[in-house]
């Protein structure tokens, strides 16, 4: 079995505002909006980074479990770590197993998706998604992703990032957490050079944290990696968020240049 990072969700108070800061620092075009969140009080936009996305959503009602994690973490920050999976079937079961809790179904099989959230309550404040791609070439890496809609190759744009290389989830017990992690992913998990329990994924790892931000347990932040560095950290100066040499922040979400 193999499991890919293939996208990360981030709630917002301001999706404009949020847009125009994603496009203006990472240099990447927006491909697909999804009237499907609609269901979920959402509305929202993606961007293709390489073959990986970003997705930004923000709620229009009240209510929406996107406005109680606003709430819960004091503004715009991660949402969702969702992953590819080639045996979604399995993942079910080994969730059933381990009492994690799903939060919602995502199956459309005649449209060549099937895939679930697991509750951020049993996996330390972070939605995490697996979709399996049942159509045509679906397991390839890089191949078709029903998130982003049916032609979101073209709007790809690599001139400053192509690819998101890790996400960071921060909690008051990462080890723990990362324990769990590893146990529903059937994945060992592996040590950084800082200490740090991570899961290796096929294309990118899940770093675990301590929480020292005061926003609590959740998603955040994400390593993308660079193509020129110097432009993103030009517009991050003229966005008001650059941090350092390494980093950025946007919408709440610490970005490391890898």
């Amino acid at each position: 079995m193999w499991m890919r990072l293939r996208q990360i969700a981030v709630v917002t108070e301001d999706l404009r505002r949020s847009a125009l800061d994603i496009g203006a620092v990472l240099g990447v075009e927006a491909c697909h909006v999804d009237p499907g969140v609609a269901t979920f009080g959402l509305k929202n936009t993606l961007w293709p980074i390489g073959t990986q996305f970003l997705e930004v959503v923000t709620p229009f009602q009240e209510g929406t479990a996107g406005g109680r994690y606003l709430e819960r973490r004091g503004g715009d920050g991660g949402y969702m770590c969702i992953c590819q999976v080639d045996d979604v079937e399995r993942r079910r079961e080994r969730a059933a197993e381990l009492g994690i809790r799903t939060a919602f179904e995502l199956s459309d099989r005649e449209g060549g998706h099937d895939g679930f959230q697991l509750h951020p309550g049993d996996t330390g404040g972070t939605f995490w998604e697996m979709d399996q791609m049942l159509g045509d070439g679906g397991d390839a890496e890089g191949g078709p992703w029903y998130p982003a809609g049916p032609a979101w190759e073209p709007f790809v744009r690599t001139d400053r990032v192509d690819g998101i290389t890790a996400a960071e989830i921060q909690s008051p017990e990462p080890e723990p957490l990362a324990q769990r992690w590893s146990a529903m992913a059937e994945i060992d998990l592996e040590t950084d050079a800082a200490g740090h329990p991570v899961l290796p994924l096929d294309n990118a790892t899940i770093r675990f944290v301590e929480a020292t931000d005061g926003r609590g347990e959740g998603l955040g932040g994400i390593d993308v990696s660079t193509t020129d560095r110097g432009a993103v950290l030009q517009a991050a100066d003229e966005r008001g968020c650059r941090i350092g040499d390494d980093r950025v922040d946007l919408l709440g979400l610490r970005v490391k240049l890898a």
